[in-house]
């Protein structure tokens, strides 16, 4: 939800611009490199040739992909370990699509220190009942580090909100939808996986089905499939059976509190998002409304020993809004702070937070989790035919590249905005009062709401510009002055 306050200020020219000397001046980290370019494992034949033309060579590949054989007698069989929001969307639409489905999940009532909030498009492109969110958020606080309230909001369109959801709901929800729509839901423990000897073998998966007893270990069973997907979340066993290797995460930490009446009609469609170093070096401290009581949390990368310390911080500064409250859940979780180096291997591909599929800044992952889910299953139900053929590591490919050219800018500019907004309390200060301009929030809703790039106004851009740097020079002239007090 965070992230209301990052996307993108820009018009469209401005963005592609900033993105391109981006792109040009820091390069991406060795850890992940973007699929744009054609891959070189290719599993298919690359004929290449020139044509000229008034001195502009172009480079031409085409492609001419080995059909991959028929299956015969059943359809093709895939598993999902995982069943938050991109298992679950995984499932549905590999279901839907004529392959036979499992999707493996160990903990059917799943509570995540996650805020819980999906921008509105997410409630259109996947169908989501109403009564499944539980607040419609239509007004922000943006507190700075000296309590400098600026309230966001003003901008929405009457229809227009946040939604607020309870990850045990929205992961039940769409887990059901895919087992409606065919998927058997497996309640159980992923163990390890035997890596097939060629191109068409099973992957054996060995995991402890559970009977539902408390305490149960579970008995060992195994199951042999076709393709692989780890929804698995940032600890993923699947990330490491394909060696995809590690990444830096954030540790989020999370108490639900439950508020007298009075208190909770105060949140009842406004949320609060607190900066400072006292709540977190690097990221931000929050208070979000869920049904009958409030989500407190903070997150950090750098400092994760303090954490509680953190926690604590952002709870004194919402102390007055949560007095009376009392502690029914405390929460922690790591968080991907980027994507894995590698998140494709065969016949086996990851997804949301296993894939790293995190926006920096604001931890905001439940949509982006989804989307990976469908366009993963999108990617093998087209390969295979509707599940007639068996997939390659090309089929699964085309999932990467999709990915990587729709998201890839925004991440990156994300990341770029954090190391300028979030390296001291001055320019978080700084960032606040950014936050204030009318322009500012009209884009960053329209960008967060419905996950795009909107036109801009460039008169408009000239002086979001303008504005930026001047309260950045007024942060670094507060940063100088407190020095020379500390000393």
């Amino acid at each position: 939800m965070a992230s209301i306050a990052f996307n993108a200020h820009f018009s469209t020219a401005t963005y592609n611009r900033k993105i391109h000397e981006i792109s040009r001046e820091t390069p991406l980290k060795s850890s992940f490199i973007p699929l744009f370019r054609t891959p070189e494992n290719h599993n298919s034949t690359i004929l290449s040739f020139t044509k000229s033309h008034q001195k502009t060579t172009k480079d031409f590949r085409v492609f001419a992909t080995k059909l991959s054989p028929k299956i015969t007698g059943r359809n093709l069989r895939v598993a999902i370990i995982g069943g938050g929001p991109a298992g679950g969307a995984a499932a549905e639409t590999l279901a839907k699509g004529g392959i036979e489905t499992f999707l493996i999940e160990r903990k059917m009532d799943n509570c995540k220190p996650c805020g819980g909030a999906i921008p509105l498009c997410m409630v259109g492109e996947f169908d989501l009942p109403l009564d499944i969110i539980d607040r419609r958020v239509t007004k922000m606080k943006m507190i700075s580090p000296s309590n400098v309230a600026v309230d966001i909001g003003q901008t929405l369109k009457p229809h227009e909100y946040i939604g607020m959801v309870r990850r045990e709901v929205l992961d039940a929800y769409l887990r059901d939808r895919a087992k409606d729509s065919g998927a058997t839901v497996i309640n159980g423990l992923f163990l390890k996986m035997d890596m097939p000897q060629d191109n068409t073998t099973p992957y054996v998966l060995h995991y402890s089905l559970y009977d539902g007893k408390a305490g149960s270990v579970g008995t060992k069973q195994t199951l042999e499939v076709d393709a692989v997907i780890g929804a698995d979340g940032a600890n993923s066993r699947v990330a490491k059976a394909i060696g995809a290797g590690d990444y830096e995460y954030a540790i989020a930490f999370q108490e639900r509190i439950k508020i007298p009446d009075d208190k909770m009609t105060y949140y009842e469609n406004l949320a609060e998002m607190y900066v400072g170093d006292d709540v977190s070096p690097d990221f931000y401290g929050w208070v979000f409304p869920k049904c009958d009581h409030v989500a407190v949390g903070t997150g950090t990368v750098t400092h994760k020993g303090d954490i509680k310390k953190f926690q604590l911080a952002t709870r004194n500064r919402a102390k007055d809004k949560i007095l009376g409250g009392k502690i029914i859940r405390v929460e922690a979780h790591p968080i991907p702070e980027h994507p894995r180096p590698r998140r494709l291997a065969g016949r086996v591909a990851l997804v949301g937070d296993a894939a790293g599929y995190v926006t920096k800044c604001s931890g905001e992952g439940i949509y982006f989790a989804a989307k990976s889910g469908r366009m993963c299953g999108e990617a093998i139900v087209e390969g295979s035919e509707n599940g007639k053929r068996m997939i390659n590591e090309a089929d699964l490919r085309t999932y990467l590249e999709k990915w990587d050219k729709t998201y890839w800018p925004t991440y990156k500019v994300l990341d770029v905005l954090q190391k300028v907004f979030y390296r001291s309390n001055p320019a978080r200060e700084a960032f606040v009062e950014m936050c204030a301009d009318e322009y500012v929030q009209r884009m960053t809703f329209d960008s967060y709401l419905y996950k795009k790039v909107v036109p801009g106004n460039p008169l408009e851009d000239l002086k979001l510009a303008v504005n930026t740097i001047g309260s950045l020079v007024r942060a670094n002239a507060l940063r100088n002055e407190m020095k020379k007090i500390s000393v």
